[in-house]
């Protein structure tokens, strides 16, 4: 019987809204009938005060059972909505119109404000009562969300760029979990200053500190018009916290008004290098192939796609793409073939080894300029299969470049690397060797000796170069060949970062072959601009050099590549050590000391001077060592020593 009579939670509720909604009618009406006589109690006249009191607790009971009939007391109004609101607005109209026809019908006359001040104020203490529940739980819920999920931003910037990707940060604020949480300025005049109701915290000595303060989780670079040295100095302070870090990507985005949140990108590790970047004029460039037939030798490769990118946004008569890869090539097919619907484009799958193909893609297409980018470049995988490197690296880059001499092309670019500078690897040595062809070649067109170069294939020469027997082709020849010659590519198939990346990816570690070794870096934009630069300075014979500043240690880059992810080295994300690899250096160099450098228009480009050697002794040789590449003899790097001096492997 007991349990019976006890009330449940919800007939509590109720009855509480009940004695609730009589409290606040009640005083509605009284402060209304206050405001009608400037809320002095003594200026109402007695017959008001009368009738109020003769009428109050009849409606009030009436707007009671109105507000039963709407069904006000059996609402969840933790879920109240607009449901709700339309309920109550329709009991208050109800009320009010009974109120003024009962009063009316009795005889009773009040102020006509009385009835429109007190119905007023009814609905907003009935309304705010049930939905002011709603709104405490939500904002409670999301207080108690943004304690656990909110992103703690530190901007560094209180200028016009950070003061728009606070604004726009803020404005996103219900669809985002970022909330700005301190300012960072160098300018002391701003410091214990706030800005949008944020607050100055100090200037870059003061980020560490402050991280530490406000508990920060990413830290944004918003000063676009600062130098790349303070860039630098400010990133390499952040990069000591474990915060990730982003920055806007420089005064162009301020010039094109586009400062927003959405503009800010991660801090790449290209933004840590020693160096300013390469920002050649192309303009000559462009100029140069323009109008021109252009051939890319290992067009679907990072750097080969992105030089047929650069080509074909700059009005080639055509462009060829040559790789043995069909996938790489059929990709950047697809992606020139959208954006560049008119452009003349061929691709053609084929080795560069197969001096047949090559012929034929010649003949039929005559291109004028040859960039080569046609390559094995892996340099472990190169020290397990020696004779691959020099077919394909060596011998390739003889064939292609014959094929590009007998068929008139005007200019021949071969892209080599720093580890062909004294080599302890094959895939160096080898590439050292198109080094040497691309000298040897250019050195007899340019004495009009071009007949005395071999031409090398392992078959039956169908694709004779002097068919009529005249000499006639050699005499022709014309091409000049150069070579480009850089570090590390940023970003490239088989570079450091994609492989860090997919490392910290999966939880770690992180594999790093020694704590001292040190690499140059460079971008594939750079890159790009380089050996396409390389084609329009020519003169012939010449290796281009890149000024890639300092170079950075792979233990560091990799570090600083963990704390942009959000985690902190050797606690979060291990570092393992594996020592070197088969062939591989602590450092690389960008030049042989028997170099030397000459200037170009660029500050950045140098030329290495050729290093002289006997060019008919060389060809001699490398005719050998393709017999023996083809042959796969077990020597072929005994023999790669007898041809490159500076060639030194280690003992295996």
């Amino acid at each position: 019987m007991k349990e019976r009579m006890k009330l449940k939670h919800w007939q509590i509720i109720e009855i509480m809204l009940m004695i609730y909604d009589i409290a606040v009618i009640t005083a509605s009406f009284f402060v209304a009938l206050l405001l009608r006589f400037d809320g002095r109690y003594s200026l109402i006249p007695k017959r008001y005060i009368a009738s109020y009191y003769k009428t109050i607790l009849v409606y009030a009971v009436l707007s009671i059972i109105v507000f039963w009939c709407v069904r006000l007391y059996h609402s969840i109004w933790r879920f109240a909505s607009y449901v709700e609101l339309i309920r109550i607005s329709a009991a208050t109209a109800i009320t009010f119109f009974l109120q003024m026809v009962v009063t009316l019908a009795l005889g009773i006359w009040m102020p006509l404000s009385y009835y429109v001040w007190g119905t007023a104020l009814q609905f907003l203490f009935v309304v705010g009562v049930r939905f002011s529940y709603r709104f405490i739980l939500l904002e409670r819920g999301r207080r108690e969300k943004a304690t656990e999920s909110t992103k703690r931003i530190m901007l560094i910037g209180a200028g016009n760029a950070g003061q728009q990707i606070l604004r726009d940060i803020n404005h996103a604020r219900e669809t985002s979990n970022e909330r700005v949480v301190c300012i960072i300025d160098d300018n002391p005049n701003k410091w214990n200053r706030t800005m949008d109701g944020i607050p100055v915290a100090g200037g870059r000595d003061d980020i560490l500190a402050n991280v530490e303060k406000f508990k920060i989780d990413e830290i944004c670079l918003a000063i676009p018009s600062a130098s790349l040295q303070a860039k630098r100095d400010i990133l390499n302070i952040c990069s000591e916290t474990d915060c990730k870090l982003r920055q806007l990507p420089g005064m162009y985005q301020l010039v094109k008004g586009e400062i927003t949140a959405s503009a800010i990108k991660d801090v790449s590790v290209e933004d840590l290098l020693g160096r300013a970047p390469i920002r050649a004029d192309m303009k000559e460039v462009y100029e140069f192939i323009s109008g021109k037939t252009v051939l890319v030798t290992g067009g679907g490769g990072s750097i080969g796609s992105e030089l047929c990118r650069q080509i074909a946004g700059h009005g080639p008569k055509q462009l060829i793409i040559f790789d043995i890869y069909e996938n790489n090539a059929y990709e950047i097919q697809l992606e020139l073939r959208e954006k560049h619907p008119d452009l003349d484009l061929v691709t053609i799958i084929g080795s560069v080894r197969d001096s047949r193909k090559v012929f034929q893609v010649f003949e039929q297409y005559h291109p004028q300029v040859v960039y080569h980018a046609a390559a094995h470049k892996h340099v472990p995988l190169m020290e397990d299969s020696p004779c691959e490197a020099i077919k394909n690296n060596a011998i390739g880059t003889y064939k292609t470049a014959y094929a590009a001499m007998i068929h008139g092309c005007e200019r021949f670019v071969l892209i080599s690397t720093d580890k062909a500078v004294n080599p302890t690897n094959i895939m160096g040595a080898s590439k050292r060797l198109c080094e040497m062809i691309i000298q040897s070649f250019d050195y007899m067109v340019q004495n009009h000796r071009a007949a005395e170069l071999p031409q090398l294939y392992t078959h039956d020469g169908s694709e004779f170069a002097d068919k009529e027997g005249t000499g006639e082709v050699f005499r022709n020849a014309k091409t000049q060949f150069v070579a480009v010659r850089f570090g590390n590519v940023l970003g490239s198939n088989g570079s450091v970062i994609p492989i860090f990346k997919k490392q910290i990816e999966k939880g770690g570690p992180v594999t790093v072959t020694h704590p001292d070794i040190i690499r140059y870096f460079m971008t594939i934009p750079e890159a790009v601009s380089l050996v396409m630069l390389a084609g329009t300075y020519a003169k012939g014979g010449e290796i281009f050099v890149l000024d890639m500043g300092s170079p950075v240690k792979i233990d560091t880059l990799a570090r600083n590549l963990i704390k942009q992810s959000g985690f902190k080295p050797d606690v979060d994300i291990k570092i393992e050590y594996t020592g070197l690899r088969p062939g591989e250096k602590l450092y690389e160099e960008k030049l042989m000391a028997e170099e030397g450098l000459k200037k170009t228009e660029n500050d950045l480009i140098h030329i290495g001077c050729p290093i002289p050697f006997d060019i008919k002794e060389f060809l001699d040789q490398l005719h050998d060592l393709m017999d023996a590449a083809y042959a796969n003899k077990r020597d072929i790097r005994d023999r790669v020593c007898r041809v490159v001096s500076t060639y030194h492997p280690e003992t295996r």
